[in-house]
């Protein structure tokens, strides 16, 4: 089974590029030292996407909403913030599982984040920890997806399926282009 749980780290991201004109919260320094606005919190959680059964796919602008609610914030309260509504909506996602997971690890840039990491331990019952734990190279793992996929391509398999994204049935994609 395989789903989006939310927008990660793709907004508080976008809040240090257009606030600080930095690539991301270094260590989560920034998102550590303000408050969550619980109540923005609350009705990010609430949108019906939340609602709706697995398989089920993002769009990277789905919630949009969510960076204009906390626009009028301070940088640090708006920071943290994001940070707990990434880790509800985690912790949401969560019970579309039909057994809870032993734990859950984490990859991409947000498992280098203090402030997402000690959110994710707090909303989640299972032991969280970067995939180095197991012995795989988390800045790694999206290049070996995508090398995955582009072999699949190269053989005509499916990159997607219903169980994954919700298509009605398993869809070949991508374009093998040759150089001239």
């Amino acid at each position: 089974m395989a789903f989006d749980t939310g927008p990660a780290n793709a907004p508080l991201n976008d809040l240090m590029r257009q606030r600080r004109r930095q690539s991301r919260d270094e260590g989560g320094a920034l998102a550590a030292s303000g408050t969550p606005d619980a109540q923005i919190v609350a009705a990010f959680l609430d949108d019906p996407w939340f609602r709706r059964p697995a398989p089920k796919s993002l769009d990277r602008d789905q919630f949009a909403g969510l960076s204009r609610a906390v626009a009028p914030l301070s940088d640090a309260d708006a920071a943290a913030t994001l940070v707990a509504a990434l880790a509800g909506s985690v912790a949401a996602g969560m019970a579309w599982l039909p057994a809870a997971p032993a734990q859950l690890l984490v990859c991409g840039g947000g498992r280098h984040n203090d402030a997402i990491m000690a959110a994710l331990r707090q909303a989640l019952p299972m032991p969280v920890a970067p995939v180095e734990a197991i012995g795989l190279d988390g800045d790694m793992l999206e290049a070996q997806a995508f090398g995955w996929l582009a072999v699949r391509v190269l053989r005509g398999l499916p990159i997607s399926g219903p169980m994954t994204t919700g298509v009605p049935a398993p869809v070949c994609g991508g374009r093998i282009s040759h150089p001239r």
